[in-house]
């Protein structure tokens, strides 16, 4: 019985093609997030792909398609959209789409098209190099740290504390690097330790609070996130939640050590 992955944030349409899909004979599993279709195509086996265009961000239903296209590379796949104008820029991908649904595409019509598509097969194509999540957040250090940088200025709590460029990027590189070792398997606590109290005594010196502290380490988490959206396409799937999971716990640590080392700073200060 063919096995169907159906992607997409909208819990209606997910029902409504479980419902007519398992009627037609495939055994249906839906997810409405990319993170939560990459584990199952890292871990179980699709005969069958439809992913909707925009999922959690723009057209990352390409992302799924491109962790199929690798990880099971004679998987039909289907990139689903409202628009039907959206063919021509489709064309381009063809390698890796398979074929797209019009959203409201009679059922019929949406059967016919995956039956078809089961019984011809989809051509392999051989996977490219992958990378590490750290070999390309390394790669990418100065850009994450630049848009670090332009997303904190775009913060007026953390901009009301006077500070030049070089006095506020300061700690980022060290506690980036931390992360990025960490999740090599390369990193005990002791690499991260005095970065992340360095950070948290210079923020407290500087003026700032704890909240801002937090903000600071949450924007960080957001780069690091929109770099590995960036890379995907050369992501290595089999490690990728690992990766992210180390280095996502090492700038938690990180943050727990700093607000440790600026209570300390604030505790000193009080008792003269």
């Amino acid at each position: 019985m063919p096995r169907i992955l159906v992607v997409d944030d909208e819990e209606s349409i997910r029902s409504m093609l479980q419902l007519v899909l398992q009627k037609e004979g495939f055994t249906v599993t839906t997810v409405g997030t990319v993170m939560d279709a990459l584990a199952l195509i890292s871990h179980l086996h699709f005969d069958v792909l439809i992913s909707d265009l925009n999922i959690g961000h723009p057209a990352d239903g390409f992302v799924v398609v491109s962790a199929m296209r690798r990880t099971q590379p004679d998987a039909s796949t289907f990139i689903l959209t409202g628009y039907p104008d959206f063919e021509t820029a489709l064309e381009a991908l063809r390698q890796d789409v398979g074929d797209y649904l019009i959203k409201g595409t009679p059922v019929k019509d949406l059967v016919d098209r995956i039956k078809t598509k089961l019984a011809n097969g989809q051509p392999a194509k051989r996977p490219a190099n992958t990378q590490r999540v750290p070999d390309a957040i390394e790669a990418n250090r100065d850009w994450v740290i630049d848009q670090w940088l332009q997303r904190v200025k775009t913060q007026s709590e953390l901009m009301g504390v006077s500070l030049s460029e070089a006095d506020r990027k300061d700690h980022v590189p060290a506690l980036l690097d931390a992360a990025v070792a960490h999740a090599r398997d390369g990193a005990t606590r002791e690499d991260f330790q005095k970065a992340a109290e360095h950070h948290g005594t210079l923020r407290y010196q500087q003026g700032y609070s704890i909240p801002m502290i937090i903000l600071e380490a949450r924007l960080l988490q957001d780069v690091i996130a929109e770099c590995i959206r960036n890379n995907f396409l050369v992501m290595d799937l089999s490690n990728l939640i690992s990766d992210i999971n180390k280095m996502s716990d090492t700038i938690t640590r990180e943050l727990q050590e700093s607000t440790r080392a600026f209570m300390n700073q604030y505790e000193s200060h009080s008792v003269r």
